[in-house]
């Protein structure tokens, strides 16, 4: 009977909350794509087909089957997911360079971007006799001077320094070359000189002449914004209109991050809010004044209207990134709601958000973008839901104000914590005093002189709201230095491994999904990534696939580099990564190294650890080595762990533990044999 009770009281604890199960859904969509992300090799495209139709099947069955709905919808989800973003990297597919290469290229500017030197631009329709088999689709040229004159839609002729897409910079780092796919991308590099202008090749279909005005739209906007606002200001105030990020000092794109307010800088759900609500707000108080409408007609759904074209209008201009795209068809639902007098902000609302995503792009599943954005919203959700059964005493507007920014950057800086310290290794502690400061500012001032910029733009008459603009940021980025100068304002930590990511994810997702006593349960997972996180053991040795940057982990547990590393880039994403503040000159010399003219020699672990520079050197730490790393072709059968030129770059990069005996991944070994990682050339 006791046995009996529990059931029961289990039974009905979880069918009590019916209405939370079909939160499950997203997630389980989710699932699915990060399984297909998971795989060491590439599906055959039938598993597919197999996985959209037996999911198709599933969902119909779980119509009609009451007994199993949760479990079949479940499933159902979890193979759409699979199935949707496999078709997806089917419909994207692109060659990608497997080797590095110099040639005469002609294409179609389809994006450019603004840098702080020069331009950065993508081409499509790529044709030269330079590729050994089909050109990729797209390719990403960044050109050091000039380029102010191109646009979106013309042909340039250009000579180039052509690559595979980055791959990651250690085995579990971010993978641009996988994102880089996604879009068609195949190939980047620089250009040698400016391109100019050719002949068009080919006339525009209908579809690209609408995806070249808009990016037409976006860089006239762009360059006006930017010409009225010259400098670091004005490609933040681009960033917030247009979305375009490049040309950002690299001090204040730092200082806005490590003072918590590096959500500014992307538009998300912030912008769209204060975008659309305040279009809503301004177009219902005008209807409102007037008494002959306000009786007759629903003014508040005009204006709900009014807000949703006005939102649609701004994520064409920002570029509709994931966080963007999130915050309008949240932001979309919340006026629909309006439309059909529902309340307008629950978590249905960001569930069904978040499955019209990976829906269309299921590939965000893998997108930092995309995570912390609807990690944020979902914990201020939560919060919001549990502040809607409290009683509370009546307040003033200022302390309901500081409160609110308050408790919105506090969840916003837990929820995102784990992913923050997955992709980019750092904590901003004074997010909360940081969104205090300046998001009066941001609301009050440089949002809504954003919007009248815009507005007069038209016109030719923005300059002087610009200039205004340029005002409110400079005190906003002035907010984020003193914020960032705070003594302990940032922690620079180690990255999280993607066990404890994902475990730390569905805690999280437990916590916020159900309600009651149960939902303490998800602390349990929770506890346990933290544990992974801290049990996690660093590789003791790193390789970059030029086979000559070399870091080696010293007795006080720091990368150390035993010569000064050729690969700057990487060698200081590996400080990053290992949550070392260090600059590389800092980081570069180790007490336990010998290094003459040949190479270096180093004791770690018991094991004798050899860098050859020369072919000369190779006999003699061959004959001693239990680890070569040699800067050119070789052959040691001795070594228990030996990684040449060949091997170095072949395996895009290595991590070596130094057990008993050594063992050693590559980059290549741990993305696997997937479409954006390129084959071997005959080079390697």
């Amino acid at each position: 009977m006791a046995i009996r009770r529990v059931t029961l009281g289990f039974w009905r604890g979880w069918t009590a909350e019916n209405d939370r199960w079909p939160l499950w859904l997203p997630v389980a969509l989710g699932a699915g794509s990060a399984l297909y992300f998971a795989l060491p090799a590439e599906p055959d495209r039938i598993w597919g087909w197999a996985a959209l139709g037996a999911g198709m099947a599933l969902a119909a069955a779980a119509r009609t089957w009451r007994p199993g709905r949760v479990v079949l919808a479940l499933l159902a989800a979890l193979l759409l997911g699979f199935g949707l973003v496999r078709l997806r990297a089917e419909a994207v597919a692109t060659p990608v360079l497997d080797r590095p290469i110099i040639a005469h290229v002609t294409g179609r500017v389809i994006f450019i971007e603004a840098r702080q030197q020069g331009v950065r631009y993508v081409l499509d329709h790529v044709r030269s006799g330079a590729f050994d088999d089909a050109p990729p689709l797209r390719i990403r040229i960044a050109q050091r001077a000039g380029g102010a004159d191109l646009q979106p839609g013309d042909w340039v002729s250009l000579f180039a320094r052509l690559d595979t897409p980055p791959p990651p910079v250690e085995p579990g780092a971010g993978d641009f070359g996988r994102s880089r796919y996604f879009q068609s991308i195949g190939a980047a590099g620089f250009a040698y000189g400016r391109a100019r202008g050719i002949v068009p090749a080919m006339e525009p279909d209908w579809r690209e002449r609408v995806m070249l005005a808009v990016e037409g739209l976006r860089a006239r906007m762009t360059r006006r914004i930017q010409a009225g606002l010259p400098g670091s200001m004005g490609a933040i105030a681009a960033a917030l209109v247009t979305g375009t990020r490049g040309g950002i000092a690299e001090e204040d794109e730092a200082a806005l991050r490590d003072a918590g307010l590096a959500h500014v800088l992307a538009i998300s759900g912030l912008q769209m809010a204060m975008a659309g609500g305040g279009i809503f707000w301004l177009l219902r108080a005008v209807l409102a004044a007037i008494p002959a409408l306000v009786l007759r007609y629903p003014v508040k759904k005009w204006a709900a209207v009014a807000a949703l074209a006005g939102t649609a209008f701004y994520l064409v201009i920002s570029g509709a990134a994931p966080s963007a795209s999130r915050a309008f068809v949240m932001f979309g639902f919340m006026m629909l709601a309006v439309l059909a007098d529902r309340p307008a902000l629950n978590m249905r609302v960001l569930a069904l958000a978040a499955g019209v995503l990976l829906m269309m792009q299921p590939e965000n599943v893998a997108d930092p973008g995309f995570q912390m954005s609807f990690a944020a919203v979902a914990g201020l959700v939560t919060v919001a839901e549990w502040e809607r059964e409290r009683r509370h005493e009546p307040r003033g507007f200022v302390w309901r104000y500081v409160r609110g920014v308050a408790m919105t950057a506090l969840i916003g800086s837990i929820a995102t914590l784990p992913f923050s310290l997955f992709h980019f290794e750092r904590a901003a502690h004074y997010a909360v005093l940081g969104n205090l400061i300046a998001m009066p500012l941001v609301g009050l001032w440089v949002m809504p002189v954003a919007a009248l910029a815009v507005l007069l733009m038209p016109f030719g008459l923005e300059g002087w709201a610009l200039a205004l603009l340029g005002q409110g940021l400079e005190m906003m980025v002035a907010m984020g230095r003193w914020g960032s100068g705070l003594p302990g304002a940032v922690s620079l930590l180690p990255s999280l491994p993607l066990g404890a990511l994902v475990a730390v994810t569905l805690g999280g997702l437990w916590l916020v999904i159900w309600r009651g006593r149960k939902r303490w349960l998800g602390l349990a997972p929770v506890l346990l990534g933290i544990v992974l996180a801290m049990m996690a053991r660093p590789a003791d040795m790193l390789v970059g696939r030029d086979g000559v940057t070399v870091a080696v982990r010293g007795a006080d547990g720091l990368l150390h580099f035993p010569s000064p590393p050729p690969d700057r880039f990487t060698a200081r994403a590996w400080l990053r990564r290992d949550g070392d503040g260090r600059d590389l000159e800092q980081a570069t010399g180790m007490a336990e190294a010998r290094c003459d003219g040949l190479g270096c020699v180093v004791r770690r672990n018991g094991l004798v650890i050899a860098l050859a520079r020369r072919p000369d050197a190779l006999d003699e730490d061959c004959r001693r080595a239990q680890v070569l790393v040699s800067a050119v072709a070789a052959r040691c059968q001795q070594a228990a762990v030996m990684i040449d030129a060949r091997a170095a770059a072949a395996g895009q990069g290595w991590r070596i533990w130094l057990t008993s005996p050594p063992r050693a991944r590559s980059v290549r070994d741990w993305r696997g044999a997937r479409p954006w990682v390129a084959a071997p050339s005959s080079a390697e």
